[in-house]
């Protein structure tokens, strides 16, 4: 390295050091310590010409990416664009304050944030994603950096990303490991034992370079090394926690603390003079004439071949939708969790497999790639057996605050999948995904409704979950009806409805069953299939409840969170009559109709309850 590029790389890091310390200290909180441990890694990086990035066109198809998954470590990320001159000391004295956008963990209220976070554990499979995106799909030669912190490590996301890493031999993935030693509560599983690290990431295919995470020249020399490597690459850094700082360095009980303003001051006296007029540069990559492909959402000409009363699977409707719509939508891309042949996704798989990518079982890391994949633009269809997404929950909960755009779709909703038995049943899927503010939930019932939903979650914009079963069930509407988010579908109706009853997916069919036997004892009922159960109908909603005596809700799930709650809420001003039919004994192993009897969700046991009422 020539002596004046040293000198001025030495001259950053005591800069961005003393953007740390001010910004925290004035904040009254935030994690001090675990940024100066990484600072002189990521100086190098940002300002020693290896991290490419255009700051005027962040969305650049070419633009390295960097990802902070050790996010607590935000003072120093901030401090990266402060030392550019892209923000200034002022707004860094805004750190954590209500209404600005240098918030606790990065968010993308910060433009050049690449993914909140935060939950750790989760940033390496946000990184597999985007580097996935940048060899297979968009193919392009940048770099995906990862900059991890050694407490991370314990999460079993993380070794779940850089086994996929390995498969797909992502030679353009860059983790950056923070070995500091020190978690939140004193020494991390292997402290400074870096053998530890080494063998394990090695023994994973990965290019492992241990070096001295403090020396400049070792910094510079390990990116220098992975120019021309055949698979991911891992930097393992020995650091110290609270670099810089003597009162700090290597000390336990200071992580999440910041300095007050005498420490402050001692501290700053430690750094020496700083020369605040300095400033690095980010070095744009080589343009590229690629353009980003624009999301077309008026799909044309889809039409559809089912006839009335065909029995279908909804799982096996979805997969035939991927295919359909995907000439139409080229960002698309699926990913499983090794369940396409019973998800249906591999209807799409052997079609157009350089848009399938296989995760295995894995779910969480699923889900982190899905979110690499949505932030350069993609949208991802990920599915995997209702159930099993409950695992994921953190990462997809976390992705909301990315303003991820994937679709999730789980299969074997209910007891109605038969004799798997509960391990297999998918009962808390529906209020999992309520309770992500601002998605989209699809239940649909019959095979025409799950191509046309499909065709809408593809085109909205946000986190949609489409769930859907494992029975096959009859299509009960024209191929060219219409499903609009929010909508219903009322499929029996009358002026002298006596009760109205609610279903979706499989209990639809027991509604329907229930109709005729009701009407063949003098009884008549609505029955409407909410569809959408979020964004709900509400006026169809309120209707009922003004046209009929009472509402009975019946699901495939459990009561709590799931639809019938829902349905409470949206009527709660009305004064309605809510009845609940949901799953409400210990499931077990058994055909679909002697599951859905025993829980009491059956056409017969909707009858019961009619009569009942009235």
């Amino acid at each position: 390295m020539h002596m004046n590029n040293l000198k001025k790389l030495e001259e950053l890091a005591m800069l961005i050091r003393y953007y740390i310390l001010m910004s925290s200290t004035e904040a009254g909180s935030g994690h001090t310590t675990s940024s100066l441990s990484a600072t002189d890694l990521m100086t190098t990086l940002v300002f020693g010409g290896f991290y490419k990035f255009d700051l005027r066109n962040p969305e650049l198809l070419n633009n390295d990416r960097l990802i902070f998954s050790k996010g607590h470590a935000s003072p120093l990320f901030y401090s990266l664009f402060a030392a550019s001159g892209e923000i200034s000391e002022q707004e860094l004295k805004t750190f954590r304050k209500f209404g600005s956008r240098l918030e606790g963990h990065p968010t993308m209220s910060f433009p050049f944030t690449e993914a909140a976070t935060g939950s750790l554990g989760q940033g390496l499979s946000v990184g597999v994603g985007m580097a996935i995106n940048a060899k297979y799909i968009d193919k392009v030669s940048n770099k995906t950096y990862v900059l991890l912190g050694d407490s991370e490590i314990a999460e079993g996301s993380v070794w779940e990303a850089i086994q996929i890493a390995t498969y797909y031999k992502l030679n353009n993935l860059v983790g950056i490991l923070d070995v500091n030693r020190l978690g939140q509560r004193g020494e991390t599983m292997y402290g400074h034992n870096i053998k530890a690290y080494i063998d394990r990431i090695s023994g994973f295919g990965w290019k492992v370079i241990s070096i001295d995470g403090h020396s400049l020249i070792q910094i510079k020399s390990a990116f220098e090394n992975i120019k021309n490597t055949t698979t991911p690459v891992m930097i393992i850094a020995k650091t110290i926690k609270g670099k810089g700082v003597s009162f700090l360095e290597d000390k336990d009980n200071w992580h999440g603390k910041v300095l007050n303003a005498a420490e402050l001051e001692k501290a700053l006296k430690e750094l020496g003079k700083i020369d605040s007029s300095i400033r690095g540069k980010f070095i744009s990559p080589q343009k590229l004439k690629t353009k980003n492909l624009k999301l077309n959402t008026k799909l044309q000409n889809l039409k559809l071949n089912y006839s009335i009363g065909e029995m279908v699977a909804t799982r096996k409707a979805y997969g035939g939708a991927l295919v359909r719509i995907y000439p139409q939508i080229p960002q698309m891309v699926v990913l499983d969790a090794e369940v396409s042949n019973s998800t249906m996704a591999d209807i799409f798989k052997k079609i157009y497999p350089e848009r399938f990518f296989e995760m295995f079982i894995a779910e969480q890391n699923m889900v982190g790639v899905a979110l690499g994949l949505s932030r350069r633009g993609k949208i991802p269809f990920v599915s995997t057996f209702a159930a099993f997404f409950t695992r994921a929950f953190d990462q997809i909960r976390m992705s909301q605050y990315s303003k991820a755009n994937i679709k999730f779709v789980g299969s074997h909703g209910g007891v109605s999948i038969g004799e798997d038995g509960p391990s297999q049943m998918g009962l808390e899927d529906i209020a999992m995904f309520r309770t992500i503010l601002q998605s989209t939930i699809f239940y649909p019932c019959d095979a025409v409704s799950t191509e046309k939903l499909v065709e809408q979650a593809a085109a909205h914009e946000g986190i949609v979950y489409i769930r859907t079963s494992r029975k096959d069930t009859a299509v009960l509407y024209e191929n060219d009806e219409k499903f609009p988010i929010g909508g219903s579908k009322v499929l029996r109706s009358g002026k002298n409805d006596a009760i109205t009853v609610i279903g979706a997916g499989v209990t639809i069919h027991e509604a329907l069953s229930a109709f005729e036997k009701l009407k063949a004892m003098g009884t008549l009922i609505r029955v409407i299939d909410l569809y959408s159960i979020k964004p709900l109908d509400i006026d169809t909603l309120k209707k009922a409840s003004k046209d009929t005596k009472a509402i009975i809700v019946v699901e495939d799930h459990y009561p709590t969170g799931g639809i019938y709650e829902a349905v409470c809420a949206a009527l709660s001003q009305t004064g309605s009559k809510i009845y609940s039919l949901a799953v409400k004994k210990m499931p077990r192993s058994g055909k679909p109709s002697e599951l859905l009897e025993y829980e009491e969700i059956s056409s017969d046991a909707i009858v019961k309850l009619v009569k009942k009422i009235i």
